[in-house]
């Protein structure tokens, strides 16, 4: 039976895509090895690159963890996580056991100096074992408090190379990139001095994610979509990331300390909001592409504190029910304050002080125990003048709208308006509908095979610099301030399985707009 991938290939609409570049040789050492990232999501993406003919003969994975764990061991862990987590389907058994020879474990305690001088002769050992050229990738898949400490101790072990040297060594960081502008700041003068900028790699795995890169795709490959992506023609603009999962097991703990605008609005919505805002770069090299993203987050006029236009709304959920399913609030999941105040839900007005787009709303809403699971950027034309049609019979709001769909179902949907057959004048929206898994075929690749492969790459277009972080921060810590100093809003004030506080409605000042019905 043919697979899925096969499939794909044999597509007429893929025939003629070039084949990826496959990297260098190298050891992705994975600090964290043990945690939930690394099982549900990166040790998969691994297996599926593999699988998938992306890696090269000697490719390695260490994984580093504070267990004292053996090579075994870590291969009976990692076999459980890629047959319950990849996506390419059915495991073969002779597939796995190819790929299990790779995996290794180094146990590595994070403030133990001597168990990074440990890492470095295993290392040295792989290194000639499977002949990866020394080349090494680390991944910090570990708590945010330790990414300061281990980058520092890698490079106190003489571990942390140098920019531009060969062998390469590259950093991969997860997110939260701090807490505020302060606790980001101070965390990128330790990375910085440690590692050269050009050696780190801040992931967001939104940015993996088809839709999200094909943003770039269809403003800038298109000549239809450029000339009218600005204040002339588009009415406002909206960004949704809607979770149906609230605090399920322990999450609880991380997220009673974040909140949503940190977890959420701050670092996915403001990269998918920059690539919709941006001015052409002069290439699709990563450079030209940051500092087009960075303007963007430059000119976010404040949400919060003096001079603020933006405005907010927060949120979180109580009891509620969804599908005749019972579901608590927020307070009474497992691992929260009972009396706690972090918000669950928030959505935001922002106005961008460009040329292109001075005027134009974007609307930015994101929340947990929402009805669906559902990623999208809708961007709202102007209403035509509509005197010729004064009296016809049947004439709906007539507003365009072009939706960008990142998840589930990824896809782009255009929506304008047609006349009904028959004898009589009568218009109402119809669609052009682009699914990718129907136009395209095959398994759409997860976000971090992508880019998991670009760091071994060495391909920083997705991933975030320090100045994205930085002027990030800046509009949100104000706001996170404000918070502070103002009394809470009588949470919880939306019930579960709905789409959050009626107060959210209020951020739309002019007639006839509102939330797109998901």
């Amino acid at each position: 039976m043919a697979t899925n991938e096969n499939r794909g290939r044999n597509n007429p609409l893929r025939r003629d895509l070039p084949p990826a570049m496959v990297p260098q040789p190298c050891c992705v050492v994975l600090l964290g090895v043990t945690g939930d990232l690394a099982q549900r999501k990166l040790v998969p993406a691994l297996y599926d690159l593999a699988t998938s003919g992306f890696l090269p003969a000697g490719f390695t994975i260490l994984g580093a963890a504070r267990r004292d764990f053996s090579d075994q061991q870590l291969r009976e862990l990692m076999k459980a996580a890629v047959f319950e987590h990849a996506r390419i389907q059915p495991v073969q058994p002779e597939g796995w056991e190819d790929f299990a020879k790779s995996l290794f474990y180094q146990r590595v305690r994070f403030d133990e100096p001597g168990d990074y001088v440990a890492l470095g002769c295993r290392l040295k050992s792989l290194a000639a074992e499977r002949m990866t050229g020394g080349n090494r990738l680390y991944y910090l898949s570990t708590a945010p408090e330790h990414f300061a400490m281990i980058a520092g101790q890698l490079r106190g072990a003489g571990l942390a190379g140098g920019a531009n040297e060969q062998p390469w060594t590259r950093l991969v960081i997860e997110k939260p990139f701090g807490r505020d502008t302060a606790s980001a700041a101070e965390l990128n003068r330790a990375l910085q001095a440690a590692f050269d900028e050009s050696q780190v790699f801040r992931i967001d795995h939104y940015l993996g994610k088809e839709t999200v890169q094909n943003i770039l795709a269809m403003r800038f490959a298109n000549a239809i979509f450029e000339p009218i992506w600005n204040r002339r023609y588009v009415d406002h603009v909206q960004i949704t990331v809607a979770e149906r999962v609230g605090m399920e097991g322990r999450r609880g703990q991380y997220y009673d300390t974040a909140g949503a605008a940190r977890d959420m609005l701050q670092n996915h919505m403001m990269q998918v909001l920059s690539l919709v805002a941006m001015e052409p770069p002069v290439g699709m090299d990563a450079r030209s592409i940051r500092e087009e993203k960075v303007k963007v987050l430059r000119a976010i006029q404040p949400l919060a504190g003096p001079g603020a236009t933006g405005a907010s709304v927060r949120g979180q959920y109580g009891p509620g029910s969804f599908a005749g399913q019972t579901l608590r609030g927020y307070r009474q999941e497992e691992m929260v304050d009972p009396d706690s105040n972090s918000e669950t839900y928030v959505a935001a007005r922002l106005f961008i002080d460009t040329w292109r787009w001075s005027g134009v709303p974007f609307y930015l809403r994101t929340g947990k125990r929402l009805p669906k699971r559902l990623t999208e950027v809708a961007i709202q034309f102007r209403s035509p003048p509509m005197a010729m049609f004064a009296e016809i019979e049947q004439m709906p709001n007539a507003a365009n709208q072009l939706v960008l769909r990142v998840q589930p179902d990824e896809g782009i949907s255009l929506s304008f308006q047609a006349k009904v057959p028959g004898m009589r004048m009568r218009i109402r929206p119809v669609k052009m509908d682009f699914r990718y898994g129907s136009s395209f075929g095959g398994d759409t690749p997860e976000a971090y095979e992508r880019l998991l492969l670009d760091a071994m790459l060495g391909d920083s277009t997705l991933f975030i610099s320090a100045d994205e972080v930085d002027y990030a921060w800046r509009l949100i810590t104000p706001l996170l301030e404000s918070w502070q100093e103002s009394p809470p809003p009588p949470f919880p004030n939306y019930a579960a399985g709905t789409w959050g506080p009626a107060e959210a409605d209020t951020l739309f000042t002019t007639p006839g707009t509102g939330w797109r019905k998901l």
